[in-house]
This record gives structure tokens, sequence and C-alpha cells, in this order.
């Protein structure tokens, strides 16, 4: 947390200036925990409500929103039952890719001038089948 709310305390006036946009990525399970990793959970949650509130205490001069992507890369040792179980519960049936989270950044940055303090899971609808 110290990081990104330091960087953040640092760019502000730079931000202001240039009626910038700071963008946060987070993780779905900011939103909803991850069983066995209570601490990642919390520590992305926290980063959503950095996000929340560094909208409020920015504005109107910077946005400030963040993209929580769901499936996207695995780690090399992922079981592929789970991976498959996982797919499965997504509402596209598919992972999503790196590609993906890159157009939800940029659709922040060139498309969404009157959004901020909004956090947008790209997550192939897995929040909602959850």
């Amino acid at each position: 947390m110290k990081g990104p709310l330091f960087l953040a305390q640092a760019a502000a006036p730079f931000l202001r200036q240039a009626q910038g946009l700071l963008l946060n990525i987070v993780d779905i399970h900011g939103l909803r925990p991850l069983r066995g990793y209570p601490v990642y959970s919390i520590a992305k949650a926290g980063l959503i409500m950095l996000t929340k509130s560094l909208a409020r205490e920015l504005a109107p001069e910077v946005r400030v929103n963040a993209v929580a992507p769901g499936p996207v890369m695995w780690p090399e040792d992922a079981d592929r039952e789970l991976q498959e179980k996982i797919i499965s519960r997504t509402l596209l049936k598919r992972p999503g890719s790196p590609t993906d989270v890159a157009k939800a950044v940029v659709f922040f940055a060139t498309a969404a001038p009157y959004v901020t303090g909004q956090i947008l899971a790209t997550d192939g609808g897995r929040s909602v089948g959850w």
C-alpha cells in the first residue's frame, strides 16, 4: 500500500497540472476473496479503497480509476483441472489476455473523461457468475 500511495502523492501536483489520470491495476480478488490467499486479497482490497479515496482527494483535476483483471495469465505450475473449472465459471468461457486488460486501460485513458473512482472488472464475466 505504501508504494502506490507515495507514488500518487509525489505525482499529484503534476497530474493536477496536466488534468491527468491515475490508473491502478488491482484484481477481482480485491472484491471477492481468494481462498488460501487472504493477505493477497486484503492487499488488493486496500488498493481498491486507495483508488476510490484518491478519486475523492484529487478531483476535479485528476481522475483515478482501476482495472481489475480476472483469469488472464496462469502461473507455470497451475493445475489444468483448476484452470478448466475457473473458465467454466467465467461467462465468456475463455481466459482473458494481456490485450484485454490493455484495452480496458486504453478505455480509461482515452474514452472515459467523465469517469472517476471506478473499478472495471475485466474478467470475462467471472465476477457475475461467482
